[in-house]
């Protein structure tokens, strides 16, 4: 993966560059401290992920990946932990929080790794078509806390999950109901695989595997139609091989 860092601190910039040296498979390609340096670049370069530090000078980290046109992952990094919901609407793949630990920075360049090696490979999909991916990729199952038990779903089961609040309604194939559990989607996306669940709207997380049916704004799972929110479109069709 090709790499940028984009942060007006200068020691914070060689915290991760002495990071990136430790791992593989991560090209630096550039430093900046200035954000209009880093849309230059983004705009010159094949670029694949990029750190980004939300509070900056002139152009804020969120404001910058709203003015891109082509998303590549992006990782944000901040001092102020109040911004990660932000953060996690505008698709992030993670949100560090200052100073970074080494483990915690590792767990986020493995999952950027995961979503760049999926988006390598993408599943074969046109609108209006069912689609496939294999089940038996899937890991078998997880268990989420509901009431005052621990449920074991089985994560081929599981057709789609929907937000409120602090709760997760987590939607399955085995019947109607759904299942209601304390939880975010980070904590859930977290046991899940990458690579067959999608973020595609604010308030839904879909199974790949289960949508019937993808329209201009919809995805349809069953008789369900499931909106595809603004911030999530462009990513959201580049995930699923829609031109």
């Amino acid at each position: 993966m090709r790499c940028i860092l984009v942060d007006d601190e200068p020691l914070a910039l060689d915290v991760l560059s002495s990071y990136l040296e430790k791992v593989e498979g991560v090209q630096l390609v550039a430093r900046c401290t200035n954000p209009l340096e880093a849309i230059r670049i983004l705009s010159e370069e094949a670029i694949d992920l990029v750190f980004l530090d939300i509070e900056m000078p002139n152009l804020s980290g969120i404001d910058l990946v709203k003015s891109l046109d082509r998303l590549p992952q992006f990782i944000f990094t901040t001092a102020y932990p109040q911004y990660a919901l932000e953060g996690f609407d505008l698709n992030a793949t993670d949100y560090l929080v200052k100073p970074v630990p080494f483990p915690r920075f590792l767990k986020a360049i493995a999952r950027a790794k995961e979503k760049h090696e999926a988006g390598q490979k993408p599943t074969e999909i046109k609108a209006n078509a069912t689609l496939a991916v294999p089940q038996e990729s899937l890991p078998d199952f997880i268990f989420v806390k509901s009431e005052y038990e621990n449920i074991k779903i089985n994560t081929a089961d599981i057709k789609y999950l929907q937000g409120l609040k602090d709760y997760i309604k987590i939607y399955t194939n085995q019947g109607d109901k759904a299942i209601l559990t304390l939880s975010s989607f980070k904590e859930l996306l977290d046991k899940l695989p990458g690579s067959h669940f999608l973020r595609v709207h604010r308030s839904y997380v879909v199974n790949i595997n289960a949508i019937r049916a993808v329209q201009k704004s919809k995805i349809l799972i069953g008789d369900i139609r499931i909106p595809i929110g603004e911030t999530y479109k462009e990513e959201v069709l580049k995930q699923l091989n829609i031109s």
